[in-house]
């Protein structure tokens, strides 16, 4: 079979799921033009202000998008196999996640903005309301390690190259290049009066001016620090990029957050069109093989497909992440109900294509290939220059081009997960002055400083043990999305879709992110060798979180069933044949 089968067969499957699914889900919800959304009614263009689809929607996509659907789909392609995952992919982000994103917007615009986790705390119940803030801190705390971590990686060492390398060195200076760009952006839109398209323009072509000086000027910590090892240049990365977040959660939005989501919009654009057009124009057969067993043994043990090949693909399929982007910041700008259709189902359908480029990636290469033997971002930049140079562009600047996309990805989850976390923090103390915003800030990047100095820079990369332990909790927090958006539908509603369109997914999720974190953590604090949590603080988290979802479990149910039907806060859907 070849790599243009399943690319153009997966993009037709994705176009339908859109127009059928999507209008399907548009007609229950009831989405209505004419209705004022937040952003119009509340409107202070500082957090709330109405943008067109065109606009949200890259803003949206390059918030939700990072690195999860590059990192998720192809490590769980080389566990597994290419097959399995491809199916999750196309199932996963039709009806589940693409139905996720889709109802945390539209929750969260029919109260008045307000994020899911105030949706809970109006709807389930106060307990519920604690345990979910402080569930999607632990997790954000988790992606900002794994992430981290993983981009860390791309600026040390060299990703191979036909006629040499590119040098990790040479990605970090071309992304500080990059970083500069968007801060220049926020400044000459702010000061200057300059529309932000005009300034997206004129950093167009600065980015590639970027991709190919970075080799001019190289990064290299390792030398520059007289550092030991790669290991060691790699730790001090994970530190500098964790103290880039301490300045970026706290900056004002204008300056960095917002020209940056814009141009990274593009990025992923960009990244997923030369991804696209160089598989459609080289074509190329597949070599991976589609299906390599039921279990797998790695650096983290045994892990079998089921639970792990769900909880691993993670945003390329579902992601609870989404939940806190399209209820925290996309529903104070949506400017019609019926853009929610767009922004909030169709970017999940979106981000499954750039998981499947990203699984394509692994399926170009044969198993034991030197290509496959990186972490994931440098197969995806390997991948990504074959894909490159079958349209003429060169392999070592399209590799260069893919490392630098996957890093921009990271930046954007990064500041915006700590920017996330503060708020958590502040909500939680409820200290919303300048002492909050900053224990808030330190506290959300200290902990990852704090795992990664501990971590030995001769062991495997701290992202592969943290990187299921993400899944799993992203997993688990979508599951709790979905069921907090369960209990307000059926409590204002009660019509029989609710369990079929919401309830199954959150039944789907819950089981498969518990299955999965009971696996990861069990074993290891009743065994014989029960590690110390300085040691090994997976486990413990993952008792943890488990717990917290436990207790948003039985309260769920609780109010499901032992509570009177409440006025409804949306308005009534005719029931769908």
């Amino acid at each position: 079979m070849s790599l243009l089968t399943v690319v153009v067969g997966s993009a037709v499957v994705l176009a339908i799921a859109y127009v059928t699914y999507g209008r399907l889900l548009a007609k229950m919800f009831n989405l209505d033009a004419s209705r004022p959304t937040p952003a119009v009614e509340l409107r202070d263009d500082i957090d709330y202000q109405p943008l067109k689809a065109s606009s949200l929607l890259p803003q949206h996509f390059s918030a939700i998008a990072a690195a999860g659907p590059i990192v998720g789909p192809i490590a769980a392609g080389l566990m597994f196999g290419w097959l399995p995952a491809l199916i999750w992919i196309l199932i996963g982000s039709i009806f589940i996640g693409g139905v996720h994103d889709f109802t945390a917007l539209v929750a969260s615009i029919r109260h008045k903005a307000r994020s899911i986790a105030e949706v809970v705390n109006e709807h389930v119940s106060r307990l519920s309301y604690l345990m979910f803030l402080a569930f999607i801190w632990i997790a954000l705390v988790y992606i900002v390690v794994a992430f981290t971590d993983v981009t860390a990686g791309s600026f040390v060492g060299a990703a191979q190259e036909a006629n040499g390398n590119v040098p990790g060195a040479a990605i970090a200076g071309s992304s500080l290049l990059y970083l500069i760009l968007p801060i220049v952006m926020g400044l000459v839109v702010r000061f200057a009066k300059i529309p932000m398209g005009t300034a997206v323009l004129c950093a167009i072509p600065l980015v590639v001016v970027a991709i190919l000086v970075g080799k001019y000027m190289p990064i290299d910590l390792q030398a520059w620090l007289g550092l030991a090892s790669a290991g060691e240049a790699r730790k001090a990365w994970s530190v500098i990029l964790l103290l880039y977040c301490l300045v970026a959660g706290v900056v004002p939005v204008w300056l960095l957050l917002q020209p940056r989501g814009e141009l990274g919009g593009y990025f992923l654009y960009a990244a997923l069109g030369i991804g696209a057009i160089g598989l459609i124009v080289g074509g190329g057969t597949i070599q991976y093989p589609a299906f390599r067993g039921w279990s797998v043994e790695n650096a983290t043990g045994t892990q079998t497909l089921f639970p792990f090949l769900f909880i691993t693909i993670a945003c390329g399929a579902c992601s609870g992440f989404h939940s806190l982007i399209a209820s925290g910041t996309t529903s104070k700008q949506l400017k019609k109900e019926t853009d929610a259709k767009v922004v909030g189902y169709g970017t999940m359908l979106l981000e499954a294509m750039v998981a499947i480029v990203s699984l394509c990636c692994v399926m170009s290469f044969a198993p034991g290939s030197t290509e496959l033997k990186g972490d994931p971002n440098q197969v995806y930049a390997q991948g990504i220059g074959n894909f490159a140079n079958a349209i003429g562009i060169p392999r070592e600047a399209a590799i260069t081009f893919a490392l630098l996309a996957f890093t921009t990805f990271v930046y954007d989850t990064l500041d915006v997960c700590t920017r996330l976390g503060r708020f958590i923090i502040q909500e939680l103390t409820g200290m919303h002055n300048w002492v909050g915003k900053t224990i808030g800030t330190v506290l959300t990047a200290g902990v990852p400083i704090f795992f990664m100095l501990r971590h030995p820079s001769d062991a495997p990369p701290l992202f592969r043990t943290f990187w299921s332990l993400f899944g799993a909790s992203n997993q688990l927090l979508a599951a709790l999305t979905l069921l907090g958006v369960t209990v307000w539908l059926w409590k204002t509603k009660r019509v029989w879709w609710v369990w079929l369109v919401v309830g199954v997914p959150t039944v789907w999720m819950y089981t498969m992110s518990v299955w999965a974190l009971s696996l990861m953590t069990l074993p290891k604090l009743f065994g014989q060798n029960r590690p110390s949590f300085m040691a090994d603080p997976v486990p413990y988290v993952g008792l943890t979180l488990l717990l917290m979802a436990l207790v948003m479990l039985f309260e769920a149910i609780r109010v499901i069933f032992f509570s009177t039907p409440v006025a409804p806060s949306m308005p009534t859907a005719k029931a769908v044949a």
